[in-house]
């Protein structure tokens, strides 16, 4: 049922909840629910991680494999899995990671807190970029994001001397929710506009009628910085092992 479309009641979701729907914006699934791709909004996006472990912080952890992974590997991690806990802080790694990485050959692990966007009033001008607007705030930074902008809406641009010298557009889509993906010019880091940038996305995605979730890595302190001015609802920590 993940492609029909409903109403969600955001006052009513629990950090399980939450970490389903974060589950189904990362990547895309099978009929059996096992992991395919990178569930990127533009073309030929890359093959999945080959576990995705979330820890909500009211439940049990759940697993998300690959496609191409045995069954029996999975059953021996999944009974692994089944006595992880919840996490205790923002930056707290799954209890038996080095076993997973062990079992699977994962070569990369990446891990970090999952946050949920409250509905945030935004005061700054804040411009929405888009395939028509998109390349005179480009000249100097971002020239890339006129190949990929067509994909990523909704953008939401500050603009200093008609330059984009921050961005936050959705990085990972699905029906329910949208993934936050922000990115700052270096020399214009440290002044405030990440959040100013990530407050009008939240807006944006939440008018369209979908979640705006953002989440980062556990020794990303800058982006948890950002969104912890926010005021988010921290609902737990995702892994990913690929």
């Amino acid at each position: 049922m993940r492609n029909q479309r409903k109403s969600l009641d955001e006052t009513d979701l629990s950090p399980t909840r939450l970490m389903e729907i974060a589950a189904d914006v990362l990547f895309t699934r099978d009929e059996n629910g096992r992991l395919l791709r990178v569930n990127e909004p533009w073309p030929d996006t890359a093959r999945a991680a080959r576990m995705l472990l979330t820890l909500p912080l009211d439940g049990p952890a759940r697993c998300y494999f690959r496609e191409d992974l045995p069954d029996g590997l999975i059953r021996e991690i999944g009974a692994i899995a089944s006595r992880e806990e919840a996490p205790q802080t923002l930056t707290s790694p799954p209890s038996y990671q080095k076993e997973y990485v062990r079992l699977l050959g994962g070569e990369k692990v990446e891990y970090g807190p999952c946050y949920w966007m409250p509905d945030l009033l935004v005061e700054a001008d804040v411009v929405f970029l888009s395939e028509q607007n998109v390349r005179p705030f480009i000249q100097n930074g971002f020239s890339w994001l006129a190949e990929e902008i067509s994909y990523v809406a909704p953008c939401a641009a500050v603009i200093r001397d008609k330059q984009a010298v921050c961005i936050c557009r959705s990085v990972r889509k699905s029906c329910w929710a949208a993934e936050a993906g922000l990115e700052t010019l270096p020399e214009h880091r440290g002044r405030g506009y990440a959040g100013l940038a990530t407050a009008a996305w939240a807006q944006e995605v939440r008018q369209s009628g979908r979640i705006p979730l953002y989440s980062t890595s556990w020794d990303n302190l800058a982006s948890q910085r950002v969104a912890q001015k926010l005021g988010p609802r921290w609902y737990g920590v995702s892994c990913e092992i690929w």
